[in-house]
């Protein structure tokens, strides 16, 4: 705890140490004086679920009013039998409007979506996220209300199943399948659904007989599509690696229109120019978001055009890793970052609402900065042009302390993650101590930062949050009271947790 009162965060322990925000109460009030009203509103803001189930034991009155509030649960394979347990779950919560389920790898045959469980037991569902095994889906039918379905790791989706979804769920517009590896008829279902015209976002993550040219079958769903985001993990997906309907000058498959598409993640695929899932970048006018995360094929024209046609783009995400790029004038090949300053030069000149930017990078090795395409003349350029917010740099070996000393002159910069950048030292953080707007600050195997650089920042800055983790110069001892909130680990996740689901 910090003497302070602040937050403090060690490992995975937090603790509140802010006694001004619980003063003592001068008289005890009894629940019965309460009005109902009250007591609702006191049980919305509680959100863990272990402090619900506790209030819930405190009188008769609170256990009713917490359960008529609950909106959300989560149902595992320790409950069984399972349509008993959802019964009498569905009778103490009668307002559930999400609902998750996870009996995976279950193998007893308790048909639960046969019975209409959801239907009859949950009349106001809304959001769905399956992870059973059960391939008879049609059932979900029966949800009118349903506005969003996950479907997460289910061994085998029949397409009877989700066209019955697609016909009877009017109000669906949210489609996520995860790990789902079997689908049968992936581009008649994705026809069927976009040709009804109802989903704004539709998430693909990692399920292996969906390619990229399935997902042009969409059609006209792509009008009305919010959020779009397709995924795999660190291997890269070769299945279908040419669009087998593409026909040079002859692009039927690619005349629609998605200029409804503000968020948009591809991760992890082989593109090829004006082919596939490429073809989006050059037809979102209406983009925020964009997430490009090895994406193999992408170059600066893609970035380009989406500069000139992209005039909301708020937050860009880029991952990269070496390639063999052609050297400029044809002379040769070399290994590095296929997306160059041109690219940063693009987004500084025209993308005027850029607020958060990520920047990525694999395999390059910290004394080979050339590996990396970026310079830090042109991040530089980038952070003086544009009004940003959030900056994360991950293995950004060409950027070091004169590039934080730029930093420090960011008027909006509010969050900065540095994450194996090896060249940032001490030097770099008194410059970042300088920073206008600096709340929050996240140090990740920046092995060349000291205490010293470290609790410059945190005199030098109000900040609100504070992370560090396997920096093996930074000490626990010298976070305390540095922040608000402080979180501290020896060690770090892996670089690809994120690729994991």
């Amino acid at each position: 705890m910090a003497s302070d009162g602040s937050f403090f965060r060690y490992g995975e322990r937090q603790i509140a140490a802010k006694p001004e925000d619980c003063p003592a109460m001068s008289s005890m009030l009894s629940l019965e004086d309460l009005p109902d009203a009250l007591l609702a509103e006191i049980v919305k803001r509680i959100t863990n679920t272990s402090d619900l189930k506790s209030i819930s034991l405190v009188s008769k009155r609170l256990y009713t009013i917490e359960a008529e509030q609950r909106s959300s649960i989560r149902v595992g394979s320790d409950l069984c039998p399972a349509i008993d347990a959802l019964s009498a779950l569905c009778s103490r919560f009668p307002n559930l409007l999400e609902v998750e389920m996870d009996y995976s790898g279950w193998k007893f045959h308790w048909n639960l979506l046969e019975k209409h469980i959801f239907s009859l037991h949950f009349p106001v569902l809304r959001d769905l996220t399956l992870y059973i095994d059960d391939i008879r889906m049609g059932c979900l039918a029966s949800c009118k209300n349903l506005m969003s379905l996950r479907l997460n790791s289910v061994s085998a989706i029949g397409l009877c199943g989700l066209l019955s979804v697609a016909v009877g769920c009017k109000n669906l517009t949210s489609l996520h399948i995860i790990k789902c590896n079997h689908i049968v008829g992936s581009d008649k279902w994705l026809e069927y659904i976009g040709s009804a015209g109802s989903l704004e976002e539709l998430v693909v993550k990692n399920c292996k007989r969906i390619s990229q040219y399935d997902l042009l079958k969409f059609g006209p769903g792509w009008m009305k599509l919010k959020k779009f985001e397709f995924k795999f993990k660190r291997s890269f997906n070769t299945y279908e690696p040419r669009d087998p309907c593409y026909v040079d000058n002859y692009q039927y498959g690619y005349d629609f229109c998605c200029e409804s598409l503000r968020d948009v993640t591809l991760a992890t695929i082989v593109t090829k120019p004006e082919i596939g899932l490429r073809c989006l970048l050059t037809k979102c006018k209406a983009l925020e978001r964009l997430c490009l995360h090895y994406v193999i094929g992408i170059s600066d024209h893609d970035i380009i055009t989406i500069s000139q046609n992209c005039s909301n783009l708020r937050s860009i995400s880029l991952s990269q890793e070496m390639l063999l790029c052609e050297i400029p004038g044809g002379t040769g090949v070399m290994a590095r970052t296929p997306l160059t300053d041109d690219s940063l030069n693009a987004l500084a000149l025209r993308s005027h609402m850029l607020e958060a930017v990520e920047l990525m990078f694999y395999g390059c090795a910290p004394d080979w900065p050339s590996e990396i395409a970026f310079t830090q003349d042109g991040l530089v350029t980038l952070l003086q042009s544009c009004p940003i917010r959030h900056l994360v740099l991950r293995g950004a070996n060409f950027f070091d302390d004169e590039g934080m000393e730029a930093l420090s002159c960011a008027q909006f910069l509010e969050t900065l993650e540095l994450m194996q950048c090896v060249a940032v030292t001490d030097v770099g953080m008194r410059f970042l101590a300088q920073s206008p707007c600096l709340k929050n600050l996240t140090l990740q195997m920046c092995y060349e930062v000291t205490d010293d650089g470290v609790c410059e920042v945190a005199h030098a800055r109000d900040l609100e949050s504070l992370t560090v983790e396997s920096c093996n110069q930074i000490s626990v001892e010298a976070l305390h009271g540095a922040a608000k909130s402080v979180h501290y680990k020896v060690d770090c996740p892996s670089y690809y947790d994120r690729y994991k689901d």
